[in-house]
């Protein structure tokens, strides 16, 4: 937590203020609300004070105990002022603040890390995100999801971000399993046992439903609304979708290949060993070529030989690389005492009763 400056008022101090928030169930003293909402927030000061009423009227509507969680990712404006007049009126609210900016991932994983509700909704901070969506994400949870996924089919954004993220959407669902429209958006509801052991790192927070499915949760989306901005402006450009597609690729070794990496880079590398032999083939057949077929050349007048041993020096190295992570990969795994499985359940069959039972 050494990046992060927080800032949490006990609630006698909000009741002392007086604040009409305290009226709207914040979680007792030591004890877990029931919901905790997750908002990231970078240079947001004029949507804040907004989202902050919408939200207190949808948390008033619940009558659930509730959190929420603003993390300031390293703003520039006032959000990190505003966050603090916040925390000192609202009694629910936590005000998270970064030494500077780290990224949505990043914010997004803190807001995590301090959460403490039984269920965890995260959300955008530009007014995008509509929170009377809230209660029908918690009705989709009650139908016995543990993972709802927010799908802003009526997208109000360019449309070059939605046709890029239409590509990178149909590309993760292929590549994952998971089938869903709209990975992108923020605004999701997950029961607190599917973020355990979750880390998040790059472009890593919308790919939380591939990692709860693999493991083997109830995933489903629901259509949300979605709001145009009105103030400030996006953080983000076409360049975003190209990370996500590299993270895209990362998170499929981690969990297809993460126990075994010798499959993939042995593969590779027995691929090319494969293709060098077929070029020095080649380059022979060409020598030995009749000279009235015109397809005779000498070695030094076709690349093959060169490819021939770059493919096989290359695939070489690749075996190598592939040794080295499964010594890595055991040692990961050896030196925590981590297992390479996870177990749902165990039943055991009761001992026969004895004669004085």
């Amino acid at each position: 937590m050494s990046v992060l400056d927080t800032k949490t008022d006990t609630q006698e101090e909000h009741r002392a203020a007086g604040s009409p928030a305290a009226a709207a169930q914040p979680a007792r003293d030591g004890a877990a609300p029931e919901l905790s909402i997750v908002v990231p927030l970078f240079n947001e000061e004029a949507n804040l004070p907004k989202l902050h009423e919408r939200l207190d009227e949808v948390l008033r509507k619940l009558n659930r105990t509730s959190e929420i969680i603003f993390v300031d990712d390293g703003s520039r404006d006032r959000t990190g002022a505003v966050l603090e007049e916040l925390a000192a009126k609202d009694p629910r609210v936590t005000a998270v603040r970064f030494r500077r900016n780290f990224g949505q991932t990043a914010a997004m994983a803190a807001g995590i890390d301090l959460a403490r509700g039984q269920v965890l909704i995260p959300m955008d901070g530009d007014l995008q995100n509509d929170p009377a969506d809230i209660e029908r994400l918690l009705a989709k949870l009650d139908e016995g999801f543990d993972v709802v996924s927010g799908w802003r089919k009526d997208r109000r954004d360019a449309f070059t971000r939605v046709f890029a993220s239409r590509i990178a959407n149909a590309i993760i669902s292929r590549v994952s399993g998971v089938r869903l429209h709209d990975y992108g958006c923020s605004l999701k509801a997950y029961r607190r046992e599917v973020l355990e052991g979750v880390h998040l790192y790059g472009e890593m927070h919308r790919f939380i439903p591939i990692y709860a499915s693999w493991q083997g949760a109830k995933v489903t989306e629901l259509p949300v609304t979605h709001h145009p901005r009105v103030h400030g402006k996006s953080n983000y450009g076409m360049e975003r979708t190209l990370k996500v597609l590299l993270d895209l690729i990362v998170v499929k070794f981690f969990s297809s290949y993460l126990t075994k990496p010798i499959y993939v880079f042995g593969g590779f590398g027995a691929l090319s060993i494969l293709l060098s032999f077929l070029a020095f083939a080649a380059a022979v057949a060409f020598k030995f070529m009749p000279h009235d077929t015109g397809w005779q050349k000498d070695f030094i007048l076709t690349p093959l030989p060169v490819l021939s041993v770059g493919l096989f020096v290359m695939g070489v190295q690749m075996v190598l690389i592939g040794l080295l992570a499964e010594m890595l990969m055991r040692t990961y795994y050896e030196a925590q005492n981590k297992p390479v499985y996870l177990i749902k359940s165990v039943s055991r069959g009761r001992p026969p009763a004895g004669p004085d039972a």
